[in-house]
């Protein structure tokens, strides 16, 4: 008899043959995953640095006034592909919004009423 792994205990339930030692072997799979898609996880370096970037860019636009992501990009020296995604995280958050005029989007601070 071949040894029970996980890909013989799939392929032996999807056959209908459910053994004692094909349920053992799903059972602790079923325990594995779920051990692997619990709990919170931490942020990693990358994101940490963005929360500060993020700030830094808040107070540039909320000093500035509206801006481009280009321009955010040129002011803190990154690519304009982390510049836009910042800015639509920071919208997501409730902290920024975005308008078009004349084709080109601008983001400026949301206004609080």
């Amino acid at each position: 008899m071949t040894k029970m792994t996980y890909a013989v205990a799939i392929d032996s339930a999807l056959k209908g043959e459910v053994t004692a030692e094909v349920r053992e072997k799903l059972e602790a799979l079923k325990v594995q995953l779920a051990k692997r898609h619990s709990g919170t996880r931490k942020p990693t370096k990358t994101q940490k640095e963005n929360v500060g970037l993020k700030d830094s860019i808040f107070a540039f636009i909320s000093e500035e006034g509206a801006k481009r992501a280009g321009e955010v990009a040129v002011h803190f020296g990154v690519s304009g592909q982390k510049a836009s995604a910042l800015l639509k995280q920071m919208i997501e958050e409730g902290r920024l919004e975005k308008y078009a005029e004349k084709r080109v989007t601008y983001f400026k601070v949301v206004e609080e009423e």
